[in-house]
């Protein structure tokens, strides 16, 4: 097994145990979306309005539950440092550990979007558009956010710093997540969705190496 591979099902492990904080962002989405009814009221076409923004506000913030861990641990263990000097590299590792963000806790997200599309009366054509717009973002939110979390690194209990900086760079996501629902229902193209696949394409690509510069910068290094 490569050290890749190695590093990614690691983490993968961790974030399925006790706090880790994967079942936790699933318990999150679940819980705001269902709460939101509540608040709005029983209008149920106002309901199946909203849902595209609800759905991905409420993935956006659970997304960032299990942020502040991503580095934090081995940061703490000494095993950022391993890394930093060892073949695999900080990009690398970089890029393993956002990958494994993804598939434990985005990944989620996109398979109970359904589920809670029918609980706040989604009109049956944003379904589509919704999965594939949350398939196609959550990634972003991973990577963004994996920024985040390597520049509060050295700061105890920097979760609020964390959402402070990332919710402002994963606003585009937001926005155009939330339009490429709104487009499928009103039949208006598909100009957001695309919008979508460019932001996430490039902070996939770039989030690797601008959270391995903030965690040199964290090492000292």
């Amino acid at each position: 097994m490569t050290a890749f591979k190695a590093l990614l099902f690691r983490d993968m492990r961790l974030a399925f145990r006790a706090g880790g904080g994967a079942s936790l962002a699933a318990a999150f989405f679940a819980l705001v979306s269902a709460l939101v009814p509540f608040g709005v009221g029983a209008d149920l076409i106002l309901l199946g309005q909203i849902a595209g923004g609800v759905l991905w506000v409420s993935a956006a913030l659970a997304a960032l539950l299990s942020l502040d861990r991503l580095f934090q641990a081995d940061f703490e263990d000494g095993s950022l440092d391993v890394l930093s000097l060892s073949p695999l590299g900080l990009e690398s590792a970089a890029t393993a550990k956002i990958l494994a963000h993804w598939l434990t806790t985005g990944l989620p997200l996109v398979v109970l979007s359904p589920v809670l599309g029918l609980l706040l009366n989604l009109p049956a054509p944003g379904y589509l558009a919704l999965v594939g717009s949350l398939l196609i973002g959550t990634p972003a939110l991973s990577g963004v956010g994996a920024i985040g979390a390597a520049l509060t690194l050295s700061i105890r209990r920097g979760g609020l710093i964390l959402a402070l900086i990332v919710l402002p760079l994963i606003t585009p996501a937001l926005i155009f997540g939330a339009g490429a629902v709104m487009d499928a229902l009103q039949g208006t193209g598909r100009g957001a969705f695309l919008f979508l696949a460019a932001f996430s394409v490039a902070a996939a690509a770039l989030s690797p190496f601008a959270a391995a510069a903030a965690v040199r910068l964290n090492l000292g290094g």
